[in-house]
């Protein structure tokens, strides 16, 4: 059972800033706070459009990160519009190609690791990636069949996308959806390759999550931590997550 480490997703600190003129709440302030409190790491995705994490956010923020030895800096986005640039520019410790559209609200699929076309889209912009000191990871449905891909393409990760384990999670078909994530960690896992998990977890259930598969290395959340750091703070939002983590990894 690995420790899982949470890397906190401030596109939603950057949007409520963004609502207003001015630079409250300061993303790069509430970053300090999680990394302070015990966050492993902290995520952003920038958009073509900016509407939260603008460009001259990332360099203070990989500053910050950087001040906490140990913790990483993940970017997510699409290599094929505008993340490439940023990635040779800021060279974060993570970098998570996600397949988003420029109209999409948030992401809503994985890659298609399936289709010929988009793995030789993947390949150069991976390989690049990695020449760039980056960890790669790629984010993919619960489709155990694409696992095998990830390794072909040179990938050190991948990241689950948790949508239909969270809309799932509390009822009584969750023990059914819940199989083909687990599944898929379980390949990773033997075939040498990380896994990470990622939307609509929460606090209430990334426990089961985490509890059926055993080698999530590290969650993101940003819209639900956002939410319940509202309630609870944000230092003790990292710290009730990181309880959570400790009691599984030491069941």
């Amino acid at each position: 059972m690995v420790r899982t480490q949470l890397s906190v997703n401030l596109n939603k600190v950057a949007l409520v800033r963004n609502s207003r003129e001015g630079n409250a709440p300061d993303p790069v302030r509430l970053g300090r706070i999680a990394l302070e409190a015990g966050a492993a790491g902290l995520t952003v995705h920038p958009r073509p459009d900016e509407r939260h994490i603008r460009r001259s956010d990332l360099a203070p923020l990989k500053a910050l990160v950087d001040s906490f030895p140990g913790r990483e800096l993940n970017i997510e986005g699409n290599p094929f519009e505008n993340l490439m640039p940023i990635i040779r520019e800021i060279r974060p410790h993570q970098v998570t190609f996600v397949p988003d559209a420029t109209d999409q609200k948030t992401s809503d699929h994985g890659f298609y690791l399936d289709d010929e076309d988009v793995r030789k889209q993947l390949r150069p912009v991976i390989e690049e990636a990695k020449k760039l000191g980056c960890r790669v990871s790629l984010f993919v449905d619960p489709e155990p069949d694409f696992i095998k891909y990830v390794k072909e393409l040179g990938a050190d990760r991948i990241e689950l996308y948790t949508e239909a384990y969270a809309i799932a999670a509390e009822t009584e078909i969750v023990e059914d959806v819940i199989v083909p994530y687990a599944d898929c960690a379980q390949i990773a896992s033997e075939l040498g390759i990380g896994v990470n998990a990622g939307h609509d977890l929460s606090l209430t259930n990334v426990g089961q999550l985490l509890r059926e598969c055993k080698h999530i290395q590290e969650v993101s959340i940003g819209q639900a931590f956002t939410a319940e750091a509202l309630e609870y703070g944000f230092a003790e939002t990292v710290r009730r997550y990181n309880q959570i983590f400790d009691e599984i990894a030491g069941a």
